[in-house]
Formats: structure tokens, sequence, C-alpha cells
């Protein structure tokens, strides 16, 4: 795709307005200075706007919007239900977890752990989330985000990953979270506009004189086989889409997880003012997630028909941006790379929030307010130097490395909502019953994926994760009932939590059911 003067142009003015518009937020009052509150949870003063952006911001990379589309041109609308069903997740993250969460104060994941179960489990999954956010997490963002830009642009991709991670660290550095967030709904403003500007002018170049509409209605006439939502046993792409698992399955095993119990999402919504502010904010990005697959899943549908012959899936959406008028083109590019930077803003911003509160300030309990801050920036940037140094030696195998990437989440997000959701709604759930969840849940995922891997035991990646889930709830319970919590350990304060919720959030619930059902039903 070949950038011309007044692309590069619109690319630049996104990058200086973007990193202007972060130092903008950060600034502070004369005479006061940044403590932990301010820099990792934005003083607690997030409004649900910013939240709502931030939340998606903080999902939607480049390389998702890339990979969706390419599934979306080979498998389908069903690839949509990736995003569809995480938007009901919200809601139920927003009315069941974060009154627990927001009532008992909580600012990070570990911390939960901690008050709920035992300082051990703390640190242990401390760690555990270290390690993947920096090795997994920032040095697949990086490697594939700097891949996509090359793929598009030409440009070197050593060069590009350098000058993302740079960028992505030096426009949040200062502010932490607040730069993060509230520069997130310009990200996400940005990211909607250029995915509804493909999608306007790909339907339009396939409906011709009948217009969009009639490019949709085109799609769904001449390709009915993409807009099957549930696949049967005997569909190609079944293994990755099992069925009816995608409603009832192991989809919601894996969305609990990501957007209820995942530091780097759910720390948005740890810094909203009250709960309501908080609810608001994720009935916001419900509906943002509604919208997604029009601009994630839609240009790989119409590049079945605007390029039949593609040599790979994932070239789908940059073909479509090719089709794009110069000056838009520039800005569906921004776009895309907003997407990165947005996601790796956050992910730091995480990883120093969860080293210096759980682990630094554990260790050295009289650090002051400056010094945790001064801390978390260290960390932040250590952890992006890392992630870069980590990325071409970990990921250069692209297909393979994408594969063990989804493996390795996968073993740990069945235990990782046994032990959040039980230790949130059964008073019974006791440390020795989480760490067998853990240790147990991890260990029969590597066992299946060993067996899947050898041709012994085929079971699709979304119904191992389901069966997972159920075997590590089975032990941890079991082991709760041998082994009882102590009473002095259970410091997460359960009564008195109120989940009543306002009229306008259960409206959007209701219309979020609604779409669903609409959905689901005219294309099952």
């Amino acid at each position: 795709m070949n950038l011309t003067g007044i692309d590069l142009a619109v690319l630049a003015a996104y990058a200086v307005g973007i990193f202007a518009l972060a130092q903008w937020v950060s600034r502070e009052k004369r005479g006061h200075q940044k403590d932990a509150a301010d820099y990792f949870l934005a003083s607690k003063s997030l409004p649900w706007w910013a939240i709502g952006a931030s939340l998606i911001a903080a999902n939607i990379s480049a390389e998702q919007i890339i990979g969706m589309s390419g599934s979306g041109y080979v498998i389908g609308l069903a690839i949509a239900s990736y995003e569809w069903m995480a938007a009901l997740t919200l809601l139920i993250v927003g009315k069941y977890f974060l009154p627990i969460f927001l009532k008992n104060r909580i600012a990070t994941m570990p911390q939960f752990l901690e008050q709920r179960y035992g300082p051990s489990i703390r640190t242990v999954m401390a760690a555990f989330w270290l390690v993947l956010y920096v090795a997994v997490n920032i040095t697949s963002i990086l490697w594939l985000g700097s891949l996509a830009i090359t793929a598009l642009t030409g440009v070197d991709q050593t060069w590009a990953l350098i000058g993302l991670a740079l960028f992505g660290l030096g426009y949040q550095i200062w502010g932490g979270l607040k730069a993060v967030a509230m520069t997130d709904a310009v990200q996400v403003a940005l990211l909607v506009f250029g995915g509804l500007v493909i999608a306007y002018i790909t339907l339009g170049q396939i409906g011709g004189d009948s217009g969009v509409l009639g490019g949709f209605a085109r799609l769904t006439t001449e390709f009915p086989e993409k807009f099957d939502m549930i696949l049967s046993p005997d569909n190609p792409h079944y293994a990755a889409l099992p069925g009816i698992a995608v409603l009832v399955g192991g989809m919601w095993i894996m969305n609990l997880s990501y957007w209820g119990f995942n530091q780097y999402i759910i720390q948005r919504a740890l810094a909203a003012p009250s709960i309501a502010e908080a609810q608001k904010g994720v009935a916001f990005a419900a509906y943002l997630k509604l919208l997604m697959p029009l601009i994630v899943v839609l240009p790989g549908l119409a590049a079945v028909v605007l390029a039949p012959d593609l040599s790979r899936p994932d070239e789908a959406y940059p073909t479509m941006m090719s089709l794009l008028p110069v000056g838009l083109k520039g800005l569906v590019f921004a776009a895309l790379v907003a997407a990165i930077i947005s996601t790796l803003g956050s992910l730091v911003n995480s990883i120093s929030t969860i080293f210096t509160l759980d682990i630094y300030a554990k260790a050295r309990k009289q650090a002051s307010q400056p010094e945790l801050v001064h801390v978390g920036r260290i960390a932040a940037a250590i952890a992006m130097l890392i992630g870069a140094a980590l990325a071409r030696p970990l990921l250069g195998n692209f297909d393979q490395a994408f594969q063990f990437i989804q493996d390795f989440t996968g073993f740990f997000t069945p235990a990782i909502v046994v032990i959040f959701l039980l230790g949130m709604f059964w008073k019974g759930a006791s440390e020795a019953g989480a760490l067998a969840a853990a240790i147990g849940g991890v260990g029969l995922s590597a066992l299946l994926w060993r067996l899947n891997d050898t041709g012994a035991f085929a079971m699709p990646f979304m119904n191992r994760v389901g069966l997972v889930f159920l075997a590590a709830l089975a032990l941890a319970v079991l082991v709760s009932l041998i082994w009882r919590p102590k009473p002095e350990a259970l410091k997460v304060t359960l009564e008195g939590v109120d989940y009543r919720t306002s009229m306008g959030f259960n409206l959007a619930g209701i219309g979020v059911i609604a779409f669903l059902a609409a959905v689901y039903t005219l294309w099952w």
C-alpha cells in the first residue's frame, strides 16, 4: 500500500497531536506532586466516557483488526461472536464484579487475591501476570504491530518495532493511567471513524448504484455461508468456533477472564469515582463492542467480492485500505497505529502498577508516594525495553508463535476464573482450594494440549477451556471443603455489596440482549 505525502502528513499530525494531548492531560496543579493514586488510578476520577473508550482501546490492536478481517474473509461473520459476546460479558462485569472490587477499594487483581485468600497467592499471581504481560502481550503487540506496519508501508520492521516501543512508552510514562485513558477517547474515535470509512467505501463499491445497503445485501445473497453464526461440526472451521460453545461454552470462560480479571483491562474501571460512573463506562464499552464487527470483520467480508484471489487471508484489510482515496488512507493508517499505541500504553501502565503496588510496595513498606511513582515509571520503561528485545527471538516464526500465545494463555484462563468467581461468591473457598485449582487447571490444560497435539484426543481449543474450567472448579470446591479458609484471611468485604443498577444500565443491558437475540436468530 503506497502512502502519499498527504497520507504521511495526516499520520504525522496524529502522532504530534496525541503526544501533545497526553502531556496536556498529565499536567498537575501548581504545587501538587503526583502520588500513587494519581499515577496508577488517575486520581480515581475517570469519567464514564473515558472508561468506556479506554476499555475498547486497550482491547483492540492492529494485529487483531488485520487478523479478524482475515478470519472474516475465510470464516465469515461467525468470528464476530468474539466481539458480540464480549458486550454481554462487560455488562455482567459491571453488575456483579465491579461492586465487589470498588467496595473493597481494590487497585490490582493480585491485591484482591491477597485480601480474599492470603499473601502467597498475591505474590505468585503478580509474578505470573508480569511475565505474561511482558513476555507474551507486549512482545506480540510490538512484533505483530510492526509486522503490519511493514506490510503496509515497506518500512524496515526493526525500525517500526523500535518506533512503536518508544512512542507507546513516551506518550504515557509521565501521566500514567490518566494519560492513557483520556487520550484513548481520541484513539477510539479515530479507530471507529477509520473503520466505518472502509466499510462505507467497500460496500458502496460492491453495491454499485444500490449503494451501501445494496452491497451488504449482495454479500448475504451471494455468500450465505459467510453469515452462519453457529458453525456445524462438518464446517472446516468448526475447530476455531465449535458451534454452540460460542454461546454457552468455553468462550464465556475466556471472556470473563479477559474482561473481569485482567489488570490492564479492568484497571480503568477501578479508577472511576463511583460504581455508577464505572457501570456507565462498561455499558458504553459494551455498545462499542457491538459496533466493532463493522470495523474488524466487514472489510474481510467485502474482500470476498473485491479481492477473491488473495494469497493470504490477512491481506484482506490492507487490500481494502488500498481502495481508499489519498488522505483517508493516511487517516485509516493512523487509526491502525492508534490501536497499537493505546494497547501498548495500557499494558505498560498495568505492568508498572502491579510491580510497584504488589511487589515493590510490599517489600519496601516505608516507600514515599513520589518514590512509588518514580519506581512505576522505571518499571514501565524496563518492561517496554524487555518486550522490544524479546519480540524477535520469541516471535520470529509468526504462525507458531501466535498459536503458542493462544495455548499459553489458555493454560491459565480456566483456573483464574475459578479462583476469582469462588473468591467473590463463595465464602467457603480457601487458599488451598485456589492453589489446587491453579495447579490442577494448568496441569490438565497441558495434558489435553499435548494429547490434541499428538492426535490422541482431538478437542477444539474453546471446548478444552470449558472442560478444564469444570474440572478446576470441582477440585477447588473439594479441597476447600477439606481445608477450610482461615477466618482472619477473609479481609474482602462480601457483606453489604449492592448489586442494584440504575435504570439506564438495565435498559442498556436489555438493548444488548435484544441485539444478540436478533443477530443469532437471523443468522443461525
